[in-house]
C-alpha cells in the first residue's frame, strides 16, 4: 500500500526547513566547479529548480546533503556537455580584423619583450616549438584569450593549454636568451 502524496505546500515548506542550511555549502560547491561567481550562482539556481522538481521523490532520512550534491554535479556536467556541443563564439571585431590583431587589454612581460625583439629571430623560436605550444601561446600570447578561451578553442583541457604555454615560454627564453646577451 502507497503513502498519500504529500501536498504540496508541506513539501514546499518541507524542501525550505531542510534544503536553506545547505545553500552556503552547494554556493562553494559550485564556485568550486565552475570557477566564475556568476557562473556558481546560475548552476546553484538550476540545482536548486531540479531539487524541488524532485524532491517529491526524496526519501525522508537518507542523507540530503548528499542529495543535493549529486544533482549539483550532474547540473555542472550536463551545461559543460552542452556547452562543449555549441560552436565557438568569436566577437565581431576578432573576425573583421581577420583574427591578428593583438589584445589591448592582455600583454604580458613576454609579449612586451618579443615585441622588441627582431621578427626573423622571434618567428624563427615560434617555428621550432611544437604545434600544440605554438598554437595554445599563439592564442593565449598573441590574441589575448584567456586559458580556458583557449582550452575550448583548442578542443582540450585548460591544464593541458596552461602546461603548453608554460613549456613554450619556456623553450622561447632558451631559444633567444643569446639576444639578451648581444
Amino acid at each position: 500500500m502507497t503513502a498519500a502524496p504529500v501536498p504540496d505546500s508541506e513539501l514546499a515548506a518541507r524542501f525550505v526547513s531542510e534544503a536553506v542550511p545547505l545553500f552556503d555549502a552547494l554556493g562553494r560547491g559550485a564556485r568550486r566547479l565552475t570557477n566564475s561567481e556568476a557562473d556558481a550562482e546560475d548552476l546553484l539556481q538550476d540545482t536548486l529548480l531540479h531539487a524541488y522538481q524532485g524532491f517529491g521523490s526524496f526519501r525522508s532520512g537518507t542523507n540530503l546533503n548528499a542529495w543535493l550534491f549529486r544533482i549539483l554535479h550532474n547540473r555542472w556536467i550536463s551545461r559543460h556537455r552542452h556547452r562543449q556541443c555549441r560552436p565557438t563564439e568569436v566577437s565581431l571585431e576578432v573576425i573583421t580584423a581577420g583574427g591578428h590583431e593583438r589584445s589591448a587589454v592582455h600583454s604580458s612581460a613576454e609579449v612586451e619583450v618579443l615585441d622588441v625583439m627582431p621578427d626573423g629571430d622571434v618567428e624563427a623560436a615560434l617555428a621550432e616549438l611544437p604545434d600544440g605550444a605554438r598554437t595554445a601561446m599563439f592564442y593565449v600570447e598573441v590574441q589575448g584569450y584567456t586559458y580556458a578561451e583557449t582550452a575550448a578553442l583548442m578542443g582540450v583541457p585548460v591544464g593541458t593549454v596552461m602546461s603548453r604555454v608554460s613549456r613554450g615560454r619556456r623553450r622561447l627564453r632558451i631559444a633567444l636568451s643569446h639576444l639578451d646577451r648581444e
